[in-house]
């Protein structure tokens, strides 16, 4: 059977609608999956105005056995009026519309309605100004399905993949957080997520966090106190795994495609590299939740929100990467 993937615009006042219009005029997209669209119509026909594609809406029936024989499916939703949206501009009504669709769209995957959700991109900004009370939307999200166990964004480029140790701290609390158990949590993440993606013995490598892999203890200690031994021991369990490489050279190990992630030590050492490869294929996958999740790694863009221009390359990755992902769920 086809995976479901419910789709939702993310902030209407960015390139989320327009990223939606020109997917699902994309080749195969159809026949990939079986789609339901979340949210207010006149969103979705906005980004279809902007882009310039057309395709149908068609009212779904909502259960678990939803289809439509033309079009694709939508449950209709009104979190925003049209004249509240404000075209690249940051805003509470945004965010709020934001908080509301994922909120349906997380009840349907809790439901069975669909297997997986991709999302336009979201403003924390908006958010915020709308009452999200975490860090980012994977917390949120997490505290919504009610997982207690490891989370991280990981973020994936032409089959290369990163997670992180720590994400969204400040840089002078990296080395004091990282510990045996959150690496060890790292890895087990992306390997668990590179074999629901299809991989079959994924091969990862770990980054070091100073420069030179500290350069036998003259530059920092967290190599040989944590990560060398970190590294042994997981290796030991039968996992696929290598470092700690200096991170200046473990991503030419990716880019030869050598090994399939890099366990990153923070938030910028590998998001930097992933987006110099391609900032425009990048995807960002909400690693530890109990269904797939995935969106483009770029933001709203809104220095080119409603100008016909955004890129559909990331958005179509996304999607076909939360399609492998119901497919090999179980492995």
């Amino acid at each position: 059977m086809k995976p479901k993937i419910g789709i939702i615009p993310g902030d209407p006042s960015g390139i989320g609608p327009e990223l939606i219009a020109r997917l699902l005029s994309s080749e195969g997209v159809a026949v990939a999956a079986d789609i339901l669209l979340i949210g207010d119509a006149h969103v979705f026909e906005a980004g279809q105005n902007v882009a310039q594609c057309q395709y149908d809406l068609v009212p779904a029936d909502v259960t678990t056995n939803w289809t439509v024989e033309q079009g694709f499916a939508h449950h209709a939703m009104d979190t925003i009026a049209p004249d509240e949206i404000r075209v690249a501009e940051v805003s509470q009504e945004g965010g709020a519309s934001v908080l509301q669709t994922l909120d349906q769209a997380l009840e349907f995957v809790q439901t069975g309605v669909i297997d997986a959700i991709v999302f336009g991109p979201f403003n924390k900004a908006s958010m915020h100004l709308a009452g999200l009370g975490h860090d980012d939307e994977l917390h949120y999200m997490a505290e919504k399905l009610g997982v207690t166990s490891y989370i991280s964004e990981l973020n994936t480029l032409d089959g290369m993949w990163t997670s992180r140790v720590t994400s969204h701290i400040p840089l002078r609390d990296v080395a004091d957080t990282i510990s045996e158990e959150r690496v060890t949590e790292a890895v087990h993440l992306i390997h668990n997520v590179l074999r629901r993606s299809g991989v079959e013995r994924p091969r990862i490598s770990v980054a070091a966090i100073n420069p030179h892999a500290g350069d036998g203890g003259n530059f920092g200690t967290e190599e040989i106190d944590i990560l060398e031994p970190t590294v042994k021991k997981l290796a030991g369990g039968q996992i696929s795994i290598d470092g700690p490489w200096p991170s200046d050279t473990v991503f030419l190990k990716a880019v030869a495609k050598d090994i399939d992630a890099v366990v990153t030590m923070y938030h910028d050492q590998g998001q930097i590299a992933l987006k110099l490869l391609g900032f425009d294929r990048g995807v960002t996958v909400q690693g530890g939740l109990p269904f797939p999740v995935s969106t483009p790694a770029h933001g709203t863009a809104f220095d080119i929100a409603g100008q016909g221009r955004a890129d559909v390359g990331a958005t179509r990755a996304a999607f076909d990467i939360a399609c492998d992902m119901v497919t090999h769920w179980d492995n």
